[in-house]
C-alpha cells in the first residue's frame, strides 16, 4: 500500500516537472524572426528581447508572451501611420496626376489658342489692309486682352464686352466711311446707341456673340473644373489620421510582430474594417465628387459640340471680316438712318480720295489653311483633348468610397487564406461582418473606435467646394455664366450668355441665372478710341477702307453663312 502511494506521488512529481519544463520552453520562445523583421524596417535591435517577455505593458496589442517592448510599440504606432499616409497617397497617385496633367493641358491648349488665333488676324489683316487696319488695331488687340482676362478668371461681362467691340467699330468705321464730316465724341456716342437697332454688320454679332459666350463660359468653367477636382484631391489624399485609427493599423500591421508571427498578413475583412473606419469620413466624399465628376463629363460634351471653342476662334478673323464687309455694302442706308436719329454732322473741308485703292488689293486676303495655322503646345486638337479627359473621369467615379477596398486589394496587406491570416489577436479566421462605407456607418465597426458625430472639418469644406463647382458646371453646360446678368438679349431670363431667337438652333438655347452684373470699365477705350477716330478722319485717302475692308473675303462669305 505504502509502495503503491509513493509510486504514485513520484508520478506526480514527475507530471509538474514536465508541466514546468513545458511551460519554461513557452515562456522562452525566440523572437529571432521578429528582430529580423524588425530590423528590416530599420529600426535599431538595441533593447530588442532575444526570447519572449511578459507583456503587461502593452497598450495596443495583445498583452500576455510578447517580443514587444513598450518602446518597440510606440515606434510601430508611429510605422503605421506613416505607411497608412503613404497607401492614401500612393493609391490616389493616378487620379491627382490626372486632374493635374490634364489642367495643364488644357490650359496650354486654350491660353494657346487664344494667342494664335490673334496672332493669325494681325497677321491677315495687316497683309490685307496695311495702314488701315495698323491704325485701328487696338480695337482688335482690346478684343483678344479682354477674352483672355475672361478666361483667366478676371471680372469680365462677355456680353458687355463684345458689345463694346462692336460699338467701337462702328465709331471707327462710321468715321472713316464718312470722312467727309466732322464727328465730336458726344455725336459718336450717339452712333453706338444705334449699333442693335441698324445691325450694321448683319448678324454676325448675334451669331458671333452667342458662339464666344458659350464657348468661353465652357472652356473656362471646365478648366476652372479641373484645377478644383485636383486640389480636392490633393487635400483629401493627405488624410487626418485619428489616434483611433492609429491603434487599429498598428494592431492590424504589427502587433503579428509581437506575438511572435512577423510574416502573417491580415484577413481580408480584417482590413476592410479597419480601412473603411479609418476612411469614413473620405467615403462621405463621394456622393458630391460623383455629381461633380458627372457635371464634368456633361461640360466636356459640350466642349466637343456646340460649344468648341476652337470651333469659334479659329475662323473669327473671318467673321469679323465679314461684318465689316455688310458694314459697307450698307454703309448709305446705315449713315442716312444715323443722320436722321443723330442729325447731320458738319463738313470736316476734306474731300474723299481714292488714292491707292489698287495698292489695298494687292495682297488678296485669305485665311491660314490648316497645315500653316501654328500648332499649341498641347500639340493635339480639342476633341483629342476631351475624349481622353473624359475616360479619365469616367475611372474617377465612386473613387473615394473604393479606396478602402483598393488598399486592402492593391497594397500587399492581406492573406487570401482566411484559415492563415491575422485575426486581431491570433492566427485564425476573423469572424466579425464588414460595415459599409460612410461615417454614419462606423457606430458598429468592431476595429476602429469612430465618433460619427465629428465630421472631418477638412472633408466637409471639400463637399462644399466641390458643390460650388458642381453648380457653375451645370450652368456652363447651358451657356451660362452664374456671376453676370444678361443684359441685352431680347427674350431671356437672368444670366450671363446670349438669349436664342426663333433662328436659333435648340442646341443653343440656355437657362439663365440671377447674379449681379460685374462689367469692364472702358470709359477710357471709349475717349481713346474716339480720339483716334478723329485723327483717322484727316488722312488724305480715307475712301480706301471703304473697300479695303470688304472686298477681299467675298470668297470666304459661304465658310460663315
Amino acid at each position: 500500500m505504502y509502495a503503491m502511494w509513493r509510486l504514485q506521488v513520484a508520478l506526480c512529481t514527475l507530471s509538474v516537472l514536465l508541466s514546468l519544463s513545458s511551460g519554461g520552453e513557452s515562456k522562452a520562445r525566440s523572437c529571432s524572426e521578429v528582430r529580423q523583421a524588425y530590423n528590416v524596417k530599420g529600426f535599431s535591435l538595441v533593447n530588442v528581447p532575444h526570447q519572449e517577455i511578459s507583456g503587461e505593458h502593452l497598450r495596443v496589442c495583445p498583452q500576455g508572451y510578447t517580443c514587444c517592448t513598450s518602446e518597440m510599440e510606440d515606434k510601430l504606432n508611429l510605422q503605421s501611420k506613416l505607411e497608412f499616409e503613404n497607401l492614401v497617397e500612393k493609391s490616389s497617385h493616378n487620379i491627382r496626376t490626372t486632374f493635374v496633367s490634364r489642367h495643364k493641358k488644357f490650359d496650354e491648349f486654350f491660353l494657346e489658342l487664344l494667342d494664335n488665333s490673334e496672332k493669325s488676324l494681325n497677321s491677315m489683316f495687316t497683309r490685307t489692309y496695311g495702314k488701315l487696319y495698323m491704325q485701328n488695331s487696338e480695337v482688335f488687340q482690346d478684343l483678344f486682352t479682354e477674352l483672355k482676362r475672361y478666361y483667366t478668371g478676371g471680372n469680365v461681362n462677355l456680353e458687355e464686352m463684345l458689345n463694346d467691340f462692336w460699338s467701337r467699330l462702328l465709331e471707327r468705321m462710321f468715321q472713316l466711311l464718312n470722312s467727309q464730316y466732322h464727328f465730336t465724341d458726344d455725336y459718336l456716342e450717339c452712333v453706338s446707341k444705334y449699333t442693335d437697332q441698324l445691325k450694321p454688320f448683319g448678324d454676325v454679332p448675334r451669331k458671333l456673340k452667342a458662339q464666344v459666350t458659350r464657348a468661353f463660359i465652357a472652356a473656362r468653367t471646365f478648366v476652372q473644373g479641373l484645377m478644383v477636382g485636383r486640389e480636392v484631391a490633393n487635400r483629401v489624399a493627405k488624410v487626418n489620421v485619428v489616434p483611433a485609427c492609429v491603434r487599429a493599423l498598428t494592431k492590424m500591421l504589427y502587433c503579428s510582430y509581437c506575438r511572435g508571427m512577423p510574416g502573417l498578413k491580415a484577413c481580408h475583412n480584417y482590413c476592410h474594417n479597419v480601412m473603411r473606419g479609418c476612411l469614413a469620413n473620405q467615403a462621405d466624399l463621394d456622393a458630391e465628387w460623383n455629381l461633380f465628376i458627372d457635371a464634368m463629363l456633361l461640360v466636356a460634351d459640350r466642349l466637343e459640340g456646340p460649344f468648341n471653342i476652337e470651333a469659334v476662334i479659329e475662323p473669327v478673323d473671318i467673321k469679323i471680316s465679314e461684318a465689316i464687309m455688310t458694314m459697307q455694302d450698307n454703309s448709305m442706308q446705315v449713315s442716312a438712318k444715323v443722320f436722321q436719329g443723330c442729325g447731320q454732322p458738319k463738313p470736316s473741308g476734306i474731300g474723299r480720295s481714292v488714292r491707292g485703292i489698287s495698292d489695298v488689293f494687292s495682297a488678296r486676303f485669305r485665311p491660314y489653311t490648316p497645315e500653316e495655322r501654328p500648332t499649341t503646345a498641347a500639340g493635339t486638337s480639342l476633341d483629342r483633348l476631351v475624349i481622353d479627359i473624359k475616360e479619365k473621369l469616367k475611372e474617377s467615379k465612386r473613387f473615394w468610397s473604393n479606396l478602402p477596398d483598393d488598399i486592402c486589394a492593391k497594397g500587399n496587406l492581406t492573406e487570401s487564406d482566411e484559415e492563415q491570416c491575422w485575426n486581431s489577436h491570433t492566427k485564425g479566421r476573423y469572424f466579425p461582418e464588414v460595415v459599409k462605407e460612410g461615417l454614419t456607418n462606423q457606430v458598429n465597426n468592431p476595429e476602429v473606435d469612430v465618433d460619427i458625430t465629428r465630421p472631418d472639418t477638412l472633408i466637409r469644406q471639400q463637399i462644399m467646394a466641390l458643390r460650388v463647382m458642381t453648380n457653375k458646371l451645370k450652368n456652363a453646360y447651358n451657356g451660362n455664366d452664374i456671376y453676370f446678368q444678361d443684359s441685352s438679349d431680347e427674350g431671356s431670363s437672368s444670366g450671363s450668355g446670349s438669349g436664342c431667337s426663333d433662328g436659333c438652333t435648340t442646341e443653343f438655347v440656355f437657362v439663365g441665372t440671377e447674379a449681379p452684373v460685374i462689367g469692364a470699365d472702358r470709359s477710357d477705350e471709349r475717349a481713346a478710341a474716339a480720339a483716334a477716330g478723329k485723327s483717322l478722319s484727316r488722312e488724305p485717302s480715307l475712301l480706301v477702307v471703304m473697300f479695303a475692308l470688304t472686298l477681299p473675303l467675298w470668297a470666304m462669305q459661304t465658310q460663315w453663312r
